[in-house]
């Protein structure tokens, strides 16, 4: 005779739920790779930023300059040889300015990985990172004079092949205007400004720039200094 089933109630007992499988490295990894993009990237629009504001400086000056000369002698070569010397000695200028800064940047990160490598707190693998991300003040240096020449020819192009002197005098404001809006916009697509005030403040600017130059040295050689 088969036993009657057992009224008593049976302990089940309950497992616990497998782990989960979480890829630690893996995320660690893409977050590595997500944040040296990131850092990149801002390099990269802060390499480009510096570009266009020192090919405004190149143009600006440049244009003032010849703006300036032309208030007092109305032939071209004059003008062109002006706009020449200015974009010489505007480039050799921002070059050495950007050599002696990021130098002097380079010395003080140099002597902080020292200072850590001498503690012990970095490895070396991780002073040779930190080598490896160091400015290059002589790339700096390059990079500034490039860009400065780049906006010093705009004007010296745009005088040089008009011979009338009214002519000449709009063809230089008509194509330094066009490259300071172009440029205020750029600049305020990677600041992430304004772009329509930010181009108007470039733009209004160098007619200020230009226009004073050219009202005072006018004002200098009428009264015979």
């Amino acid at each position: 005779m088969a036993p009657p089933p057992s009224t008593q109630p049976q302990d089940h007992q309950q497992l616990p739920p497998p782990p989960l499988k979480v890829d630690l490295e893996g995320q660690t990894r893409e977050a590595l790779e997500l944040e040296v993009e990131v850092v990149d990237f801002s390099k990269r629009a802060q390499w480009l930023r510096a570009a266009v504001l020192g090919a405004n400086d190149g143009l600006l000056s440049t244009a003032s300059l010849m703006m300036g000369v032309g208030a007092v002698r109305k032939d071209a070569k004059t003008m062109a040889i002006t706009g020449v010397a200015g974009l010489i000695a505007g480039a050799c200028s921002m070059a050495i300015g950007e050599l002696v800064s990021v130098y002097s940047q380079y010395d003080i990160e140099v002597a902080q990985i020292k200072r850590e490598d001498g503690n012990g707190v970095l490895g070396a693998e991780e002073v040779d990172a930190r080598k490896g991300k160091l400015p290059s003040p002589w790339q700096a240096a390059g990079a500034s004079a490039l860009a400065f020449a780049v906006g010093a020819l705009v004007p010296i192009l745009a005088a040089v092949f008009v011979k009338e002197y009214k002519a000449r005098l709009a063809v230089v404001i008509a194509g330094v205007s066009v490259a300071l809006v172009g440029f205020g916009w750029l600049s305020a697509v990677l600041g992430k400004a304004p772009v329509v005030k930010s181009a108007s403040r470039v733009l209004v600017g160098g007619w200020l720039a230009m226009g004073i130059t050219f009202g005072l040295t006018k004002l200098v050689g009428s009264a015979g200094l």
